[in-house]
């Protein structure tokens, strides 16, 4: 009971961990605002629940500024998670509140009209962003008791269904914007010379509406720089008519359409520093189940780690003291060696396996990919990985992926050279080390980008993106992978603690559940049980874009994932070694590694169950969805399977180490 109080206790506090978090880094400092300053509103990418496209703002005909539309400086992180931020027609002042003003007036062509009609059928969401806070609708859930829960939903609709079959739709041409702010004054207190008195913007929400608008006599373009457009349909007094007709989306047919919006601007109470509560609280329905399942399989998880370790410390245990015992006769030493198989391949067990250097380049990959996540979720933890600071996750994977080149090249040269004539080549084992797993990895995903490029979607990377990556890849990574070989193999050889025999000993015939394939796929399960729950919330937070900001949680598991995958391996290679089988290297990687395999197929039944994939993107959407759980689980298996390997490695240099050879 003592054990599990603390493991309860210890979830709690790395769960509460980012929420701690006290200060703020360069580039999310509150920005305050005079009253009357315009402001600038971006428009962003369109998304989909439905589809993992994401499409440029403006592939709709809306409303552009008066200048056109100007794209806005992004960074690397931003444009491989394809967003795009542009400037927009909306206008905002401080404090200034304006009802049914008119952004302008545009004749939609038959083909935008059903282009507009695909997007609204495919549950499109427009997102935009104000003081880098995104704009959210305000929607209201119910429970099974009927208590009612204020959320939110990113970005508004385009369209809102004009049946219940959803074959028709009005068209969303009136935005209510509502911007929360917090004011700051400064005056007649002992801050007045230390700080500017302003408005901070601690909220911004949007909520879209069909309105049909009417106006008298021929429409003239110059009343929307002049802000005197009358429309019967929206009283700049007291806002949008009630009544108004909805406006009908026509398909194949010419339409012309009148955006409108709203400007309020309301007092909040909320300070600046826990603006993003409300945007990291969006998935309340969730948050029961991610704390009773993380706790529950944490303590079970740490209870069952107790129990194996202990079976297996008191098994070898008994087996050394058996064989090491001296005062016995040589005829019951015999039979104690021959009562357990493990020690009876002591002559073959460090013998180096088929495809030894192959084996070192997945060596050094993994400590790559091991250290690159270790380093994000601590980076993460610690706060400096914020929402708000946009792209910077995939930014920073990027960058502790390249300097982990050095520990790459060092670990798969130790390794490469403990093989030693096993067909094993230096420059070989150095430059894979440098180009598998990133070429792999990079080779998918330039297959995905021309995809994307086909579809016109925003998740297509630029060439010139393109360049910079492969410029981290050979001007960084590479040249730190050749150092890190270098300084690998200047390091003394690892000798294994017995001798190898010059003629293998044969193996003999194994049990169906002891043979590779079964083995592997029974090892791999229990690592993929402990993430499969913080898996359900990662996907969510990629393909149903809701932010993931638990990374407590996250370092919590990566922790319990790590234990379990080197003691199921551990478990296992007893057993192979206990049958005689000492064909231990490939196997050891294999079997925690086989829950990438395990992780690949609960994506799949993710995709089945919980996204309902756009019928007019389907392909497109099968494409890049399996194609990026693919890149995935080809790092979640080179991760877990270095874990199985090394903890497996150094588990039978040490009991083979404990025993006494003639």
């Amino acid at each position: 009971m003592r054990r599990a109080g603390c493991c309860a206790a210890l979830v709690a506090v790395l769960g509460l961990l980012p929420s701690t978090a006290g200060f703020y880094l360069p580039g999310v400092a509150p920005r305050k605002y005079v009253q009357g300053e315009q402001l600038m509103v971006k428009a962003n990418t369109l998304t989909s629940n439905l589809t993992p496209l994401q499409f440029d703002y403006y592939n709709i005909p809306f409303c552009e500024p008066k200048n056109g539309e100007r794209a806005l400086p992004e960074n690397l992180g931003e444009v491989l998670a394809g967003e795009r931020t542009e400037t927009s027609a909306y206008q905002f002042h401080t404090n200034v509140s304006r009802l049914c003003k008119t952004a302008c007036r545009r004749s939609w062509t038959p083909r935008q009209v059903d282009e507009y009609r695909d997007f609204a059928a495919a549950h499109f969401r427009a997102n935009m962003r104000l003081d880098n806070l995104p704009g959210a609708e305000l929607v209201v859930y119910r429970d099974q008791t009927g208590h009612e829960f204020v959320s939110y939903r990113l970005g508004y609709s385009l369209a809102e269904p004009s049946d219940k079959n959803a074959s028709n739709f009005y068209v969303n041409n009136h935005l209510r914007f509502t911007i929360r702010y917090h004011d700051v004054q400064t005056k007649g207190t002992r801050m007045e010379k230390i700080e500017e008195p302003g408005a901070l913007i601690v909220g911004f929400e949007v909520k879209a509406m069909s309105i049909d608008h009417q106006f008298e006599g021929k429409w003239n373009d110059a009343c929307v720089k002049k802000n005197t457009c009358e429309l019967f349909t929206c009283d700049p007094n007291t806002g949008p008519e009630p009544t108004a007709p909805k406006l009908v989306l026509k398909s194949h047919q010419k339409m012309d359409v009148v955006f409108t919006y709203d400007v309020l601007w309301v007092h909040s109470a909320v300070k600046w520093a826990s603006r993003w509560d409300v945007y990291l609280q969006m998935q309340w329905q969730d948050d029961e189940i991610h704390w009773f399942s993380i706790v529950n399989s944490s303590v079970i998880l740490l209870f069952l780690s107790g129990m194996v370790a202990m079976i297996m410390l008191r098994i070898l245990r008994k087996d050394l003291y058996r064989y090491n015992q001296l005062d016995q006769s040589e005829e019951a030493r015999e039979e104690a060696r021959e009562e357990t198989g493990w020690k009876l391949v002591y002559g073959d067990v460090f013998r180096p396996p088929k495809h030894a250097s192959l084996l070192a380049v997945f060596i050094g990959s993994g400590i790559q990919v091991l250290g690159m996540s270790c380093c994000t979720i601590s980076f993460a933890v610690l706060g400096f990985l914020s929402p708000s600071n946009r792209g910077s996750l995939l930014l920073v994977m990027i960058l502790f992926f390249v300097f982990m080149g050095l520990p790459a090249g060092y670990v798969s040269a130790i390794f490469c050279k403990m093989f030693k004539g096993a067909g094993t080549d230096r420059l070989k084992n150095t430059v894979l080390t440098a180009t598998l797993f990133p070429g792999v990895v990079f080779l998918i995903f330039f297959a995905l980008n021309l995809m994307i490029w086909g579809d016109q979607g925003t998740g297509a990377v630029p060439f010139g993106t393109l360049v910079a990556l492969l410029l981290f890849w050979f001007a960084l990574s590479l040249p730190l992978v050749f150092l890190g070989s270098f300084l690998g193999f200047r390091r003394d050889t690892i000798e294994p603690p017995v001798r190898t025999n010059a003629i293998p000993r044969q193996i003999p015939e194994q049990i169906w559940y002891m043979r590779s394939v079964p083995s592997v796929l029974m090892g791999g399960v229990l690592p993929f049980g402990v993430v499969f729950v913080e898996l359900f919330f990662i996907l969510s937070s990629i393909w149903q874009h809701r932010f993931y900001y638990l990374f407590g949680f996250m370092l919590l598991v990566l922790v319990i994932l790590l234990v379990t995958c080197a003691e199921i391996t551990i478990v296992m290679c007893y057993f192979q070694l206990c049958s005689e089988d000492y064909h231990w290297w490939w196997r050891a990687y294999f079997t925690s590694g086989a829950s990438s395999f395990y992780l690949f197929g609960y994506a799949s039944y993710y995709l089945l169950t919980r996204v309902h994939v756009a019928k007019t993107m389907k392909v497109a959407s099968y494409f890049i969805f399996f194609g990026y759980m693919a890149i995935l689980s080809y790092g979640f298996f080179v991760l877990t399977g270095f874990v199985g390997f090394i903890s497996c490695f150094f588990f039978v240099r040490t009991i083979y180490a404990s025993i006494k050879v003639d």
